[in-house]
């Protein structure tokens, strides 16, 4: 279904901006979900945020088969509503040539996925087939989308420009890398967004200068109020930030920067795995596999080891006819990736584990 803004009649209605909007529940991918208290104010600036740096114009049609129930998905409303640009609703992305079908004739503009969503488009023989000449811009949040599968969208579809996105459900987001420095930083996912302050801090709290490791600090209007009936947990993740008195979140999310301030993701700090007395980030190794040919999607995660205490293990998603066997994946892990990062072990498998807002998950591989 379509539906287009038009002018509220209660536009100019007082609302307290710090009332709560609503409870968005994260997805649970390392741990219980926990319900996001997130105010007007939150929403309103996110809101005018993103809608400024992609930019949303009145006459683009937003194509989104994104949950609603998913920040990410949400946010294709609150943009729409805001900016009375179109927006075309689709049930699931699940029937990609369905959706395409959608997207052709309603002349979308622009298309906000997640990496799955991607993979599935570029698992198409030939996209030639639908007129997509419409689109003018492409969006990926949620997960990090791979340099090889950023590389072939680029290709595939050049009339569309690619803007890679982090953010979290606690703020919605936090960066953004635009479609010009795509090509230019593969790996980064931008840099922080206007009106908001972002900082690296070690593991004792203290702040780091760009060019470090660390963990990422966010701090602005976008920031959570906390999490419903969860104050130990709210008392986590948020603290009073003395340089300024207000409140800052940490992320729980590793990233190296550049002296610039851009920003590549490493691993969530729950996510590290512990081998040989070294730290291994899942997502460089994902990246690395991903880079082969024929593969389609992977995760890395820990399996218990008697010598290793943990050992690095590789779940792998490959194209039909690939012939890819463990061994091949190993020898590129070799090439590519220091020794104690190569996983022992690589599972082939027909699909990967998903959450409910679609993010591939370990819980449930063996």
């Amino acid at each position: 279904t379509a539906a287009t803004a038009s002018p509220s009649p209660w536009r100019d209605a007082v609302v307290d901006e710090d009332a709560l909007a609503l409870i968005s529940h994260t997805s649970g991918t390392t741990g219980l979900p926990k319900g996001v208290m997130l105010s007007h104010r939150n929403l309103a600036s996110i809101t005018a945020c993103i809608a400024g740096y992609l930019p949303i114009r009145e006459d683009d049609v937003l194509f989104s088969a994104l949950p609603l129930s998913f920040n990410y998905g949400l946010s294709q409303l609150l943009l729409a509503l805001s900016t009375g640009a179109t927006l075309v609703l689709e049930k699931s992305f699940a029937f990609p040539a369905q959706a395409l079908d959608v997207m052709s004739r309603e002349r979308a503009t622009v298309f906000p996925a997640v990496p799955t969503m991607y993979a599935m488009l570029l698992g198409m023989q030939d996209l030639s087939r639908w007129d997509l000449s419409s689109l003018r811009l492409m969006t990926s949040a949620s997960a990090p989308l791979p340099v090889a599968m950023q590389r072939q969208l680029r290709e595939r579809m050049p009339f569309a420009r690619l803007c890679v996105m982090y953010g979290q459900t606690e703020c919605t987001r936090i960066s953004y890398l635009p479609p010009e420095q795509v090509a230019a930083r593969p790996g980064s996912v931008g840099r922080g967004l206007a009106g908001q302050r972002c900082w690296l801090i070690d593991e004792q709290g203290h702040r780091l200068p760009w060019g470090a490791e660390g963990e990422l600090v966010v701090q602005g209007d976008h920031v959570m109020a906390g999490y419903w009936q969860d104050p130990q947990r709210t008392a986590e993740k948020l603290f009073h930030d003395p340089e300024t008195g207000r409140i800052a979140m940490r992320t729980g999310d590793l990233f190296r920067s550049d002296t610039d301030g851009w920003l590549y993701f490493i691993a969530r700090k729950d996510d590290i795995i512990k081998t040989r007395g070294e730290k291994v980030s899942p997502h460089e190794v994902e990246q690395a596999i991903q880079r082969m040919p024929g593969v389609i999607e992977c995760l890395v995660g820990p399996v218990p080891d008697p010598l290793l205490g943990d050992a690095v293990k590789a779940w792998v998603v490959v194209a039909d006819g690939s012939g890819l066997v463990e061994r091949d994946v190993i020898r590129h892990c070799l090439a590519t990736l220091e020794n104690h990062m190569v996983p022992k072990h690589v599972a082939f498998v027909d699909a990967l584990p998903r959450t409910p807002t679609g993010k591939p998950t370990r819980q449930g591989l063996t």
